[in-house]
């Protein structure tokens, strides 16, 4: 994952301007340590800090077309770069770098391209013929970006906002699926998606058309010319990747280079449940398995460095992205330098436990597109810029744009919990890999549920998050937090203390704004906390107020999953806290 940073339109155009943009580059290193690079036009600056995935040797930015008037940088990966390329067979390239098409593809056809780019992506283009410019990001947002504007009328573009922070009068949160043209000085959305509309769907369930669309979408990831992995715990979404990169390995061109053997990470607190879930999945697989650990305290100690590059002060982001941040620091010592993760499953099929309480399939459907269409200011945000502080990019196979097109358009029907008919949360993706003939996992970790985010990095990492905040912030703080705080208000001392933390490195009423809020129960949107009353009477937004969801659900594990259930002291089958599966107790990626 690379940093980028334009400021298009600057009053001053001095040396001294320049060295500020190289400064301010600068703060984005960490993304991209491997190279930087300027280019100048007139009042123009675009700066990249490169993290080589692809074509290390030649595809430094900013990347150009063949007389050089056109110039873009850009974050992320274009996996269809080679079939743009024979569509563009007029055009030669100067590189192999799978970005640079992007520039041809401005050349050819102009603003109107970018729906055609198969990948994750945020970039910044200046056509000097004319010294227009456009800026787009990916549909889900899986790369940040943000867009400022400084008292000079320049216009600003960057990876994160600590890049612009400092100059900027006003910046925002550059949607996802849109892009930006000077020519017209506005955004419009390029992603057009059927599902987008949230008209509900009708299409009957296909497993083999899911299944396919997935392996599909793992497989495109392993486009790379460096080390990689899988980030993986004993979890559904993060086995089911693995279980498909370790099938492929063996017979992709990749193996040549890295050997045919996937390897896989994990971290926790030792003696947690889902280190041992992980060692079980990578011993079916026959990964290379990779398990590190930490302490409470460990993480406690990063909290400052984890808001101030996560840039958010979201209590359960924070609560994520601390084990994620300090394990990607041991994966960047390995030498391996892209990964691949489970993000956005939970998010597409309903997977968080509140979805029980959905009160039909049209409210179901709706709370999925509503929690994809909030996506960039969670979990992507949480996986790209953890991993990014240390140099290591994070690729969603979930997050697909077919997938997400083809998993969306199933009747919901299909995805609501029916303990009458043995289906549990995401029973279309667990049903999919089903393969009794070659099979994919285990029965029981493909029927595993969710378990209590309790032990290792459970309640113990929470409840010291909550005791350390304690410590920090004392009731009378607590009490006049609307005074302090007016605009998203925290509403417990854990999430003072981290707004505390985050006004210390972004002091900007533009900053606070980028961050979400509302109420929220178990990673609920605020629309979901309606599905029950009991609901809004709990300030944690964690999976500890969806206990009852899950015991009112079920009182034993329906199904295939009976056999295979973990169970807490009460005979209930347990309950995942506030992550997603793709950051339970091990970070299940």
């Amino acid at each position: 994952m690379c940093g980028i940073l334009a400021v298009l339109g600057c009053a001053d155009t001095s040396l001294a301007r320049r060295s500020r943009i190289i400064e301010l580059s600068r703060r984005l290193r960490h993304r991209g340590p491997d190279w930087s690079g300027l280019h100048c036009f007139k009042d123009c600056y675009l700066a990249h800090q490169r993290l080589a995935i692809v074509d290390p040797t030649s595809g430094d930015q900013p990347l150009y077309n063949e007389d050089k008037s056109i110039v873009v940088t850009v974050n992320g990966e274009i996996y269809n770069h080679e079939e743009l390329r024979e569509k563009l067979k007029s055009h030669q390239f100067r590189t192999g770098s799978d970005c640079e098409v992007i520039a041809h593809l401005y050349e050819e056809y102009g603003e109107d391209f970018v729906h055609m780019l198969d990948g994750m992506f945020s970039f910044v283009l200046l056509d000097t013929r004319d010294k227009s410019f456009i800026a787009a990001r990916d549909a889900i947002g899986i790369t940040p970006l943000y867009m400022g504007w400084g008292l000079d009328g320049s216009v600003w573009l960057a990876s994160e906002m600590k890049a612009l922070s400092d100059d900027c009068e006003r910046f925002v949160s550059f949607l996802p699926g849109h892009v930006y043209s000077s020519k017209t000085g506005g955004l419009r959305r390029w992603y057009n998606a059927p599902w987008f509309s949230e008209h509900i769907p009708s299409t009957p369930y296909d497993a083999l058309v899911l299944r396919e669309a997935f392996e599909k979408a793992v497989v495109k990831r392993l486009m790379t010319d460096v080390p990689f992995g899988v980030l993986l715990s004993g979890g559904l979404d993060s086995s089911l990747v693995a279980a498909v990169a370790s099938r492929y390995l063996t017979k992709a061109k990749v193996a040549k280079q890295w050997g045919s053997q996937l390897h896989t990470f994990c971290i926790g607190l030792k003696g947690s449940p889902d280190l041992k879930a992980a060692r079980e999945v990578a011993d079916y697989l026959g990964t290379f398995h990779h398990e590190f650990h930490f302490t409470v305290q460990e993480g406690i100690d990063a909290l400052e460095e984890v808001i101030y590059h996560i840039e958010t002060y979201d209590v359960t982001t924070i609560r994520a992205s601390t084990p994620m941040f300090l394990m990607s620091r041991k994966i960047k010592s390995l030498g391996v330098k892209m990964v691949l993760s489970g993000e956005g499953s939970d998010e597409i099929f309903g997977g968080y436990l509140y979805f029980h309480k959905a009160p039909n399939k049209e409210e179901f459907h709706l709370e999925t597109c509503r929690k994809i269409k909030a996506l960039h200011l969670y979990d992507c945000l949480r996986a790209n810029k953890a991993t990014s502080a240390w140099g290591v990019e994070a690729r969603v196979p979930f997050l697909d744009k077919e997938f997400i097109d083809i998993a969306m358009s199933i009747d919901p029907e299909w995805k609501m919990i029916r303990r009458d008919l043995g289906r549990i949360e995401k029973w279309v993706l667990r049903n999919a890999f089903d393969d009794e003939q070659n099979p994919y996992l285990p029965k029981h970790i493909l029927y595993r549920q969710k378990e209590q985010f309790s032990d290792g990095v459970g309640y113990s990492w929470i409840d010291g998050l909550k005791d350390h905040a304690n410590e920090h912030v004392s009731d009378s703080m607590l009490m006049n937090a609307s005074f302090v705080y007016p605009e998203n208000t925290p509403t417990t001392k854990e999430g003072y203390y981290y707004r505390t933390i985050f006004e210390k490195f972004f002091p900007k009423n533009a900053a606070r704004s980028t961050v979400p809020g509302g109420p929220s129960v178990a990673c609920s949107t605020a629309k979901a906390v309606e599905w029950d009353a009991a609901w809004s009477k709990n300030p944690d937004p964690s999976g500890r107020a969806a206990l009852g969801v899950h015991d009112a659900a079920y009182t034993e594990a329906p199904g295939k999953a009976a056999t295979s259930e973990s169970s807490s002291s009460n005979g209930f089958p347990q309950v995942q806290d506030s992550m997603t599966e793709a950051t339970a107790s091990t970070i299940a990626f």
